[in-house]
């Protein structure tokens, strides 16, 4: 019903609007031929010429117009000049006039003229009828009357003005008028004044997503069985004395599948699932984002049971400042949510539940019992939940016999769920454009590269000397790498430009790490400036390739120091605080200079170690360089060749 009427408002606007439009159309032709000069306009010296040379017959004119209808006695030329008439001629035309005006089709005129206040007019020669405008028209009447007194015959005649002539000019004078405030009403609507904002909801339409839908979250949807079993049979809590959570907090990075979980709890309850994003409640007048949380929960309590569910709640639930403007309509935002969610009576099963990827954001006072009771981490899936929502989003492709999903799932350590399944709809399109018959593995493959490293590039023309200096620069990452127990084992090195890189080497990630050891970390430094190292030791040269190595490897050796106090100098200290500053005063004036030389010390190992191996190993080095600028890709079992004895 909400949606026919709605479709029934549009329609109605649709049709206001085109008549708005025709309307201004008509107004303006009408205008416009009003205006329009031809060869029949006299200007206001030759009117005034004329009248003086006693060649004006007769002037008709509307009251409170300045334009006139003017008939001569004799032609003029185009300078004015009065052209002799011939008699006879003259004698005629004005008989066949005559006969004219007695036809038949006068009745109808004269029928048109006595509707728009007009009168009948003469039948003259066209040539003899001008136009002309006057700049004042009592001047010109009073010169009129002169003239007459004078001997000069002219006959004056002043029409009533008809709705025809005065209703487009009323309505031009009061266009702009209606345009300021269509205006108006379309910025006010659009910032919701009036708090006219739509809110989300299903209630005609449940959702379809259930648990089933939801993979890789196997704990986290145990934990959210409960709620649903509150909001299916309540009683049964209430009577036990229980008190269900009022707030539910999801958090995790993007794509991890906050949002999708929320829907199949509403799914799975089978109640209305409200939905609304934390930046909807923000808007440029003050008192509207609290005005909409409680429309929301008003709405909510109407529906209950129901599940109130608000996606990047960071947006309005951030810490509370001081601050004015902006800062201080958050802050009425906040209040009033904080408010609702107290608001709730016992017997009431509404569930909040809210996303965010930024927890260490929020305000504490929303994180208390009683408000968001549970904060649920949603992780990123580990082999098997990767597996299983592969599976999940492989459901309407065609895959080839030989694809290994669970293969995949191990090359992609740390994928989220939307990752993995924009992997599958790049394979898909990929597959498409090759005129490929089922999606094929290479297409897979591909679809990793392009979403991890970017498009490739095989067109764009490179120089000798920088393929040669790629080449090292790779083969560098990949022989170090090799040597180091802790680092991943390559997949693939390539000198093709792809993205912003102009080479790459791919590594396995097959195994899914909760901790990192110092002794990684350390050899990870090691393996990102293996490229700089290569440079270095087969070309005596450095490029400006290693950048983005030296960036990472730089905020690795620091979090080393600040953050996991992997530091024998410095201590287990942590460095950092909430918001991601460095509080270095309370341990010392020096704490600074210290961090940045041990910093320094870390960095330099590194380098020295990664050039150290690849002197060691400059044959192995050389070999997977040429091997590059012949073919430009070296795949995982030809890496491995060339380390066999």
């Amino acid at each position: 019903m909400k949606k026919n009427n709605n479709k029934l408002k549009n329609f109605l606007y649709g049709v206001l609007l085109t008549l708005i439009i025709i309307l201004i159309i008509f107004i303006l032709i009408i205008n416009s031929k009003s205006n329009k000069k031809d060869d029949k306009t006299l200007s206001y010296t030759d009117l005034i010429k004329q009248v003086s040379s006693q060649n004006v017959k007769k002037v008709e004119m509307v009251v409170g117009s300045t334009s006139l209808k003017v008939t001569l006695k004799n032609k003029i030329d185009e300078n004015g000049q009065i052209i002799e008439q011939n008699q006879e001629d003259t004698e005629n035309k004005d008989k066949k006039d005559e006969a004219d005006s007695n036809s038949d089709s006068n009745v109808y005129t004269q029928l048109l003229n006595n509707i728009f206040g007009t009168e009948e007019e003469e039948k003259v020669d066209e040539e003899l009828i001008k136009k002309a405008i006057v700049p004042n028209t009592q001047s010109f009447i009073e010169l009129i009357q002169t003239e007459t007194l004078n001997g000069n015959e002219i006959e004056l005649i002043q029409h009533k003005p008809s709705l025809l002539t005065t209703l487009p000019s009323y309505i031009l004078s009061l266009l702009p008028t209606f345009i300021m405030v269509a205006l108006f009403v379309a910025l006010f609507k659009m910032q919701g004044i009036g708090d006219k904002g739509e809110i989300y909801d299903e209630t005609e339409r449940k959702t379809k997503t259930r648990f089933a839908d939801v993979a890789g979250l196997d704990e986290e949807k145990q934990e959210m069985v409960e709620l649903v079993q509150f909001l299916k049979e309540p009683k049964k809590f209430i009577e036990m004395g229980a008190k269900i959570p009022k707030g539910v907090l999801l958090y995790g990075k993007p794509g991890t599948g906050k949002t999708l979980i929320a829907k199949a709890i509403a799914g799975e309850a089978g109640v209305p699932f409200i939905s609304m994003s934390g930046s909807e409640f923000i808007e440029m007048f003050a008192g509207l984002g609290a005005s909409r949380v409680r429309k929301l929960f008003d709405k909510a309590r109407k529906m209950a049971p129901c599940i109130v569910f608000i996606d990047e709640i960071d947006a309005i639930g951030s810490r509370r400042t001081n601050g004015s403007g902006a800062e201080s309509e958050n802050n009425q935002t906040l209040n009033q949510l904080l408010v609702e969610m107290d608001g709730f009576k016992t017997e009431e099963t509404i569930i909040v539940l809210a996303a965010t990827n930024r927890p260490e954001m929020l305000d504490k006072a929303l994180l208390r019992p009683g408000r968001f009771d549970r904060q649920i981490t949603i992780p990123a899936p580990d082999k098997k939940g990767r597996t299983e929502i592969l599976k999940i989003h492989s459901k309407g492709k065609k895959l080839a016999e030989d694809i290994d999903l669970e293969s995949i799932a191990e090359d992609t350590a740390g994928f989220t769920g939307a990752e993995l399944a924009n992997i599958l709809n790049e394979a898909a399109i990929i597959a498409t454009k090759c005129e490929h018959k089922v999606i094929e593995k290479d297409d897979i493959e591909e679809a990793v590269k392009k979403v991890t490293v970017g498009l490739e590039k095989k067109e764009r023309v490179i120089s000798d000397k920088d393929k040669r200096l790629t080449a090292y620069h790779e083969a560098g990452h990949a022989i170090v790498s090799w040597y180091l127990p802790t680092q991943k084992k390559v997949k693939e090195i390539s000198i093709i430009p792809r993205g912003m890189a102009g080479g790459y080497t791919m590594y396995k990630t097959d195994e899914d790490k909760s901790y990192i050891s110092k002794t990684e970390m350390e050899e990870k430094l090691i393996a990102l400036l293996g490229g700089r190292a290569a440079e270095k030791v087969a070309l005596d040269d450095i490029s400006t390739g290693a950048s983005n190595d030296i960036e990472v490897a730089t905020q690795i050796a620091k979090d080393m120091i600040v953050k996991y106090g992997m530091n024998d100098m410095i201590g287990p200290l942590s460095l950092k605080n909430e918001n991601g500053e460095y509080p270095l005063d309370m341990f010392g004036k020096d704490m600074g200079d210290r961090i940045g030389v041990e910093v320094k010390k870390l960095i330099d190992t590194a380098y020295s170690d990664a050039q150290t191996l690849l002197r060691e190993h400059m044959d192995k080095l050389d070999a997977v360089a040429q091997e590059l600028l012949r073919s430009e890709k070296i795949n995982e079992e030809k890496f491995k060749t060339f380390f066999e004895e």
